[in-house]
């Protein structure tokens, strides 16, 4: 059992979150049809390991995810952890998601997000893929958080999205404090390394990672019906990772080991979120975290033009 995990402070904020968090996806049956009972051990199990950061919103199992957490978390004492949840869907009494970026659906999308967790208040808020949405997120729903978090309702603003570039437009134009991004900082694609990462380091934006294995395909490798952003990975996705494969079998580390230990790497990360339905999988994830990685394996994915130039590099196992 880990007690204790290294932690991180949120962007500029008073806020420290464990490097790595659970999210709680899966338990809003993303996979498979999951139960209170193993939700509840799931997130003991994270708890009972250091892991002091969750990350939910009301889209996951529309209402199950943060319905799950409230049952869950009833007996644990609330500044023992940090809670992210988001806002710009709201859910409707037939079980389907709109997206409401207004004044009003952001207060009544965290009045029902509350009541679902059996909570005061949640530490993060995130708006919630506004792709279409830019102008919404930005002249409405982002003041309507900016003024919860000057109550102190709140204690930090975020987006989280699957693109950098629209995270990057927010930066430049208001005051985040964080920042989900899924599945564009791995160890398949760096493209967030040359603009963003630093533009978030400038300003003093956390970064949170999600989908560090890119659906699957960095966690499973290269199979038949791999997923790669959500769907059967192209060809050239699969070729890739194959290669990829290949230099750590060299070296005998697990591509789902390299993977979890890479984006970390990034001193603009703040932490990483990673969902899990069993506790197995905290329990392998964690014993990753441990596993050392030859520095040639590195130098090696590098020189075959497998890793950005730039990309930061462990210098050692996180745990």
């Amino acid at each position: 059992m880990i007690t204790s995990l290294p932690t991180a402070h949120v962007g500029k904020t008073q806020l420290t979150v464990s490097i790595i968090g659970l999210g709680t996806a899966p338990i809003g049956d993303l996979y498979r049809p999951i139960s209170q009972e193993q939700a509840s051990t799931v997130v003991d199990y994270a708890l009972d390991n250091g892991i002091r950061f969750i990350d939910t919103a009301p889209f996951y199992g529309f209402g199950q995810s943060e319905r799950y957490l409230g049952v869950a978390l009833a007996q644990v004492p609330r500044t023992s952890y940090v809670l992210s949840s988001k806002v710009g869907r709201l859910i409707t009494t037939e079980g389907k998601a709109v997206f409401n970026f207004t004044r009003d659906g952001i207060l009544r999308s965290i009045e029902e997000s509350l009541a679902r967790l059996r909570l005061d208040y949640v530490d993060i808020l995130l708006i919630h893929d506004p792709d279409n949405h830019y102008k919404e997120a930005l002249d409405e729903a982002f003041p309507t958080l900016a003024e919860l978090r000057r109550q102190g309702v709140i204690k930090a603003v975020g987006a989280g999205m699957n693109q950098w570039q629209m995270l990057a437009d927010f930066a430049r134009n208001a005051d985040f404090d964080c920042f989900l991004l899924a599945g564009r900082y791995t160890l398949l694609e760096q493209g967030a390394l040359d603009e963003f990462f630093p533009l978030c380091q400038e300003k003093g934006i956390g970064i949170f990672l999600g989908g560090v294995y890119n659906s699957g395909i960095l966690a499973r490798g290269a199979n038949p019906g791999a997923k790669y952003n959500y769907a059967d990975a192209p060809s050239e996705i699969l070729e890739r990772v194959r290669r990829i494969e290949a230099v750590c079998a060299r070296y005998q580390v697990p591509l789902y080991v390299a993977a979890l230990q890479f984006p970390l790497a990034h001193p603009a990360v703040t932490a990483l979120l990673v969902g899990a339905e069993a506790p197995g999988e905290i329990a392998t994830n964690l014993r990753a975290l441990s596993t050392p990685i030859p520095s040639e394996l590195w130098s090696t994915l590098r020189s075959e033009g497998l890793l950005h130039e730039a990309a930061p590099v462990p210098q050692h196992s996180v745990l």
